[in-house]
């Protein structure tokens, strides 16, 4: 099936998010003349500090493995690109859909999931460490540029899908605070806006893809072990009727890109028949349902789930991934933990703000932002000084 999307030009479905119906900002504000509120928010995604250091951020795979390989950047600007799509074909709020795209992952640590769960080992006793809730911490206090408030004063519906963004390797933030707009984003109903919702679909497309080819790249997996999963058999046969006489190695990418289609097609077909048999008809009624409006069918999901567990079985566990993902967990381990004993390590800004957070909270703030090669630069420099 080609997935027909079409420009809404300001048109958005009863069931989307209007900028007229936008919730609006925790500060009074004046937005660029122009600018709608959420390309206003997408405006200040770009331009924070979190946003750029995602460049030097591990997806999967350690650059060193080499430059073609997937950042948390480049992760983050595919998964952008497929909520675009998804958003014109439902014909909801194509900006809000994509700007939560580009900061869904603001909080994310360095060395990737290795780096999350060593963050949430380190701070067990202090409410732990979940990287959606830290995307929400990045942009409501710790991007601080503006004079008149902390954070970067985006819109209520930005706000929330960031908060209740899930797939298998996220759940929605568990956030503890006596702020009343923040308890207002988790208490709106389980589900973010069918925007939000569209994110995690996109998100779920890209990794599975991407983290198969950077895998295939790296050579941890070959074409014949892939034989066992449906998604790329049914799609490798299809690009062999156009290729037949071209390699495994010339054709992977248009098998990818078969992938990714049938998942976008498959997705936007069962959210329409949900849209439909469910009566959504507000944000409202998107947010309260008890389950996602945005998925893949029934059938799809478990071609979907077979791809992930053999990734989780085939990548994911691969000893030489087990390897680096162990390496970044002891670098890890072992900053936050000088950090905490001798906080005079921080930067001053940091430190200032240990009476009032705690010294667990400030490090683990600290380490949480640190790019790859920031934190192993810092580990040197505390560690190994007379090596640098």
């Amino acid at each position: 099936m080609t997935i027909q999307t079409k420009e809404t030009a300001g048109r958005v479905a009863c069931y989307g998010v209007t900028h007229e119906s936008c919730m609006g900002r925790t500060h009074a504000e004046k937005a660029w003349e122009g600018l709608a509120p959420f390309e206003f928010d997408h405006r200040r995604i770009l331009a924070s500090s979190a946003f750029r250091r995602l460049q030097y951020k591990t997806q999967v795979l350690v650059s060193p493995r080499g430059d073609h390989v997937r950042t948390r950047l480049t992760h983050t600007l595919e998964v952008a690109s497929f909520a675009r799509l998804l958003a014109q074909a439902l014909e909801v709020n194509v900006s809000l859909a994509e700007v939560a795209a580009l900061a869904h992952d603001l909080g994310h640590p360095p060395f990737g999931h290795a780096g999350e769960a060593a963050l949430n080992y380190l701070m067990r006793e202090h409410h732990g460490f979940e990287h959606n809730a830290q995307s929400l911490r990045v942009v409501e206090y710790l991007e601080h540029p503006f004079p008149p408030f902390r954070g970067l004063n985006l819109t209520y519906e930005l706000r929330e899908a960031l908060a209740k963004h899930r797939t298998a390797y996220d759940r929605p933030a568990e956030i503890e605070s006596e702020d009343p707009v923040l308890t207002r984003l988790l208490a709106s109903g389980p589900q973010p806006t069918i925007e939000g919702q569209l994110v995690a679909v996109a998100d779920r497309v890209a990794y599975d893809c991407h983290d198969l080819e950077d895998a295939l790249g790296a050579e941890l997996l070959d074409g014949a072990r892939l034989e066992q999963v449906t998604l790329w058999n049914e799609a490798a046969a299809e690009v062999k009727l156009r290729y037949p006489n071209q390699s495994m190695f010339a054709i992977w990418r248009p098998v990818i890109e078969t992938i990714q289609q049938r998942l976008l097609s498959d997705a936007i077909r069962a959210t329409l028949a949900h849209i439909e048999d469910w009566h959504i008809d507000s944000p409202d009624q998107a947010r309260e349902h008890s389950s996602p409006v945005v998925s893949f069918s029934k059938q799809m999901e478990e071609r979907v789930s077979q791809l992930e567990e053999f990734l989780r079985e085939n990548v994911y566990n691969h000893p030489t991934l087990r390897r680096m993902d162990d390496m970044a967990s002891r670098t890890i381990a072992e900053l936050f933990n000088v950090y905490v004993e001798h906080p005079n390590h921080l930067p001053q800004r940091y430190y200032d703000r240990i009476d009032q957070q705690g010294t667990h909270r400030v490090a683990c703030d600290y380490v949480a932002g640190m790019t790859d090669r920031f934190c192993e630069g810092e580990y040197k420099r505390i560690f190994m000084p007379f090596s640098m």
